[in-house]
């Protein structure tokens, strides 16, 4: 009888990523629809140069812009997560249950959500709550920028060769200094959206800044 042999399947199976081009298409779907129903068909020079005084539906673009930023986040850090809490993937509904991507949205909304929170009751208990929105116009732009850099990133990291170890270095890098860039842009931007007074400044950046995103860092990564 002829010996046996064992057969060896070299065929790679790719990793299906089309969910990042679901979230992503929608992502700019959302931009399109912000730019043409919203801002009234705006062009981006127009939008992100815009004064606070000629803006109108200030509050649907931030809410908007926030929710692209939060998805592309979470589609972009997610996949460096060491594992979903037992008692988070213990949970299930409808016999789902959440994995990395959902975990991190979860906690990424969560953190938005907080800092949001904080942010207009620390404007309200100064006695300067004008100036949250004026706050939230000016951090929109910000974000708005950072929202496309995180989906070229996600694009890169999901649809291109690179070692994913390696870029989470770079990665962390360019958080860093985005968050340092930030932080200078909310202190020395024309509009003045911090509070004058500089024990206040101080007291926001540590509060509002450094200390939920330490939670963040936190919630995800131990």
């Amino acid at each position: 009888m002829p010996s046996s042999q064992n057969f060896i399947n070299h065929v790679r199976i790719p990793e299906n990523n089309d969910w990042v081009i679901f979230i992503l298409v929608g992502c700019i779907f959302l931009y399109v629809f912000m730019m043409n129903i919203i801002e009234r068909d705006a062009s981006l020079k127009d939008f992100l140069l815009q004064k606070y005084f000629d803006a109108s539906n200030n509050l649907p673009s931030w809410f908007i812009t926030s929710c692209v930023t939060v998805l592309t986040l979470s589609v972009l850090i997610s996949q460096y997560i060491p594992v979903v809490p037992k008692y988070i993937a213990d949970l299930q509904v409808l016999g789902y249950q959440l994995n990395k991507f959902g975990y991190t949205f979860l906690i990424v909304v969560f953190f938005y959500g907080i800092k949001s929170a904080l942010g207009f009751l620390f404007y309200q208990s100064i006695g300067d709550g004008k100036k949250w929105t004026i706050f939230y116009f000016t951090s929109t732009k910000f974000y708005f920028i950072l929202s496309f850099l995180l989906i070229i990133l996600c694009v890169a990291h999901y649809y291109f060769p690179i070692d994913r170890n390696k870029m989470f270095l770079y990665y962390f890098c360019f958080f860093s200094f985005v968050f340092i860039f930030k932080v200078f842009f909310y202190l020395f931007h024309k509009n003045k959206i911090l509070p004058e007074k500089w024990y206040y400044k101080f007291l926001y950046i540590c509060t509002l800044q450094i200390a939920p995103l330490l939670l963040l860092w936190k919630l995800l990564f131990f």
